[in-house]
């Protein structure tokens, strides 16, 4: 795949930790007729950037608990065992397993874990470049995002409507801005 240095310049090897403070983890899925937005607020991660792309990893965990819709009743429902099993589960994780340049989109393969079941997924990522921040720091830019089914994590609550529609979609849309600091 090539030289970090020639597919991301200004990324150089070395760990990279996620910033919080400038970085979100968002999520929409169809409610009704329309989709509903939410986010965690809660998490952390780093990224190891090798010489070779393709020798990089990443790893995330999520506070499931910090979930966030903007209605305090469906955040409470969302947290339950109908859905996300906080109590049981507090935490969401993310690990790498590959990066790879496919029709010139860059793809990070990795496990998700959710409710305690790791499945795998791909995220489609996108490097907005480094730059030094007012802090003294190094900071390199990225968005990521994927689509998964809830059903494949063991979600499957919902509420049938008349006819053949669901209150809920299958699908969950994840996106991710991330600012990472240099180590």
């Amino acid at each position: 795949m090539g030289s970090i240095a020639t597919v991301a310049p200004g990324l150089t090897a070395g760990t990279w930790n996620i910033d919080p403070a400038h970085s979100e983890v968002t999520f929409s899925i169809r409610h009704l007729m329309t989709k509903v937005r939410g986010s965690f607020t809660e998490f952390s991660g780093a990224i190891q950037i090798a010489e070779e792309l393709a020798d990089s990893t990443a790893t995330a965990e999520i506070k499931v608990a910090s979930l966030d819709t903007r209605n305090a009743d469906r955040d409470a429902h969302v947290r339950s065992s109908d859905v996300l099993d906080v109590e049981n589960h507090p935490t969401m994780t993310f690990a790498t397993k590959g990066v790879r340049a496919e029709d010139g989109e860059y793809l990070l393969d990795g496990d998700l874990t959710i409710r305690g079941v790791t499945r795998p997924v791909t995220l489609k990522v996108e490097f907005h470049g480094v730059g030094e921040d007012p802090w003294g720091g190094t900071r390199a830019g990225f968005s990521a995002t994927t689509t998964i089914n809830r059903k494949d994590w063991g979600i499957e609550f919902n509420v049938p409507l008349k006819g053949e529609g669901a209150l809920l979609g299958d699908k969950v849309d994840i996106q991710l801005e991330v600012q990472a600091v240099r180590a």
